[in-house]
């Protein structure tokens, strides 16, 4: 009897310090860990992939929704737009919205910048919608970067800004507008 008198309190007390329920509780105003976010920092999808065009957030950088819906930051390759506040800034982040808001997307990458978005061409329906940016004068061919490119495309991309500075169409009516990268350095 005293055998039981001792194993049936602990075990009470075992039974109940397992099955007891768990609170969780954050201190204060504490952001969530990137473990607690499920969609904090996404796997990289394949070197091609498409998505429905979710938000235009100015004229070179869009978010792509996956078919799983994740969020993809891309940085158009090959060009750089006007930054908002920049003569044009506006008109071109517009374009690009009438371009591809909504739509699905191809994009084909192969590198992530400095703020970890992925750089890479978007292609609507087999377009090239950066060739497209610049060609209508709403972008810039980014040469730092023409390494990156195809010699295909950098001959393509050039010749596109040349033509719209010819033309004077978007922000080539500007006598001597000024680039995004001197414009950001200037800020």
């Amino acid at each position: 009897m005293n055998d039981v008198k001792i194993w049936l309190p602990s075990m009470a007390l075992l039974f109940a310090s397992c099955s007891a329920p768990r609170t969780v509780t954050r201190q204060g105003n504490a952001a969530p860990t990137p473990a607690a976010t499920s969609d904090y920092q996404p796997k990289s999808p394949p070197a091609t992939f498409s998505g429905r065009v979710v938000s235009v957030e100015d004229g070179d950088t869009i978010i792509v929704l996956d078919d799983s819906n994740r969020a993809f930051k891309i940085r158009l390759a090959g060009i750089d737009a006007p930054e908002d506040g920049q003569a044009f800034g506006n008109r071109s982040k517009e374009n690009l919205a009438d371009e591809v808001f909504g739509k699905e997307v191809t994009i084909e990458w192969a590198k992530r910048d400095r703020y970890r978005r992925i750089v890479g061409k978007v292609l609507l329906d087999g377009r090239d919608v950066c060739l497209e940016q610049v060609r209508g004068g709403m972008a810039w061919h980014y040469k730092y970067y023409q390494a990156e490119q195809t010699p295909e495309d950098r001959g393509l991309y050039a010749d596109a800004e040349d033509g719209a500075r010819t033309a004077r169409r978007g922000l080539w009516v500007d006598a001597n507008p000024v680039p995004p990268w001197e414009f950001r350095r200037g800020r």
